[in-house]
């Protein structure tokens, strides 16, 4: 009896006891990630991150031609670039003021004097006495502009004047020097007579005029 008594309370004792068992510590868990490395450019395929590269030609050449600002000349240094021009200023200075003049037209005003006449009108007419390479003129009266702009042809070609008392002054202003040289002209004024009141011939560089004054009494 007695052993059996002590065998249950020990069994009842086991009951009300709880038995610890100690946590065991896991290792931490990390991501399964796989981290991505830069891959190398392969030489064979010329490519890096599936991107292709341009290639470069071997047989590319670079142009040879150097820029000029003179595209239709060619100069071998740059002290040839004014040798026509100074070539052309060396033969200026073996010729005459009077063949200069001639040769690249008057840069001043011309003035071929006044000529008095008691007609009621003259005719003033005017062509081109060289070559005809497209020479152009304006024609004034007193300052007014009686013709813009006037093409002068191998025919003499002009206008009637009715002339005022006093001062009737005819000016004729290059307006280009055409193709082959200065502005060239001839003019002629004609009293209504039919006299020859004036004749002379220009030489005008652009923007240059010719003068002439008739004067009615």
């Amino acid at each position: 009896m007695l052993i059996f008594s002590v065998f249950g309370y020990a069994q009842l004792d086991n009951k009300n006891k709880s038995i610890s068992i100690p946590a065991i510590e896991n290792k931490k868990e990390t991501p399964n990630v796989i981290p991505l490395k830069p891959s190398k450019p392969d030489a064979k395929t010329n490519q890096s991150f599936g991107m292709n590269r341009p290639s470069i030609s071997p047989n590319l050449n670079a142009p040879k031609k150097e820029l000029s600002m003179f595209p239709e000349e060619k100069f071998g240094n740059p002290g040839e670039l004014y040798s026509k021009q100074l070539n052309k200023n060396l033969e200026n200075l073996k010729l005459s003021p009077e063949e200069v003049e001639k040769r690249n037209g008057s840069q001043t005003d011309q003035y071929f004097g006044d000529f008095k006449s008691n007609a009621k009108f003259v005719n003033v007419v005017y062509r081109d006495h060289g070559f005809v390479d497209g020479d152009i003129i304006q024609v004034l009266v007193n300052d007014d502009v009686i013709h813009a702009r006037v093409f002068l042809s191998g025919g003499f070609k002009g206008f009637k004047l009715d002339l005022q008392k006093g001062f009737n002054k005819i000016d004729f202003l290059a307006l280009n020097q055409g193709r082959s040289g200065p502005n060239t002209a001839e003019f002629r004024v004609v009293d209504d007579a039919g006299r020859l009141v004036s004749q002379n011939q220009w030489n005008l560089a652009t923007g240059v005029k010719a003068t002439i004054i008739v004067v009615k009494e």
